[in-house]
């Protein structure tokens, strides 16, 4: 398992990243990695909450079949996620004065054809790198 976690300041209360984050359909209005979110679930926040969602990175597309596992309002949201890569993933909210710290972290299992272990030190630094771009793609929408 492969573990990343990454973190931004966001200048924004909490609340005000909370109030954005919780709608996962609009997670593709940040995420450049992520194409579509089709919640196969009735509920679309909460625990129980299921989705399918389509990522590309370059040329590679995958769907993950994704379930919220954890929901604190303004604190945490939680997700296992089967596709290429299997795991859990979750979203950190903290106050930093009146700022906001977001922390994004993942554990991740690389499929063996992927080179399982080498694969995923290959490509953590290229996850790291999105993944920090789409947090600073939520800051940037917060504080326009």
């Amino acid at each position: 398992m492969t573990a990343i976690s990454i973190d931004i300041l966001i200048p924004r209360p909490r609340q005000i990243v909370w109030e954005e984050l919780r709608h996962i359909d609009r997670h593709v209005h940040w995420m450049s990695d992520a194409v579509s979110i089709d919640f196969q679930s009735q509920q679309h926040e909460g625990v129980g909450t299921t989705f399918d969602c389509l990522t590309k990175v370059g040329p590679f597309k995958t769907k993950d079949v994704m379930s919220v596992t954890r929901w604190d309002d303004a604190v945490a949201i939680g997700v296992t996620h089967h596709g290429l890569f299997t795991g859990h993933g979750e979203f950190l909210l903290a106050d930093e004065g009146t700022d906001t710290r977001m922390t994004w972290r993942e554990n991740l299992v690389f499929p063996w054809w992927f080179a399982g272990s080498l694969g995923a030190f290959v490509a953590r630094p290229l996850l790291c790198l999105i993944w920090k771009k789409n947090l600073s793609g939520l800051a940037r929408l917060l504080i326009s």
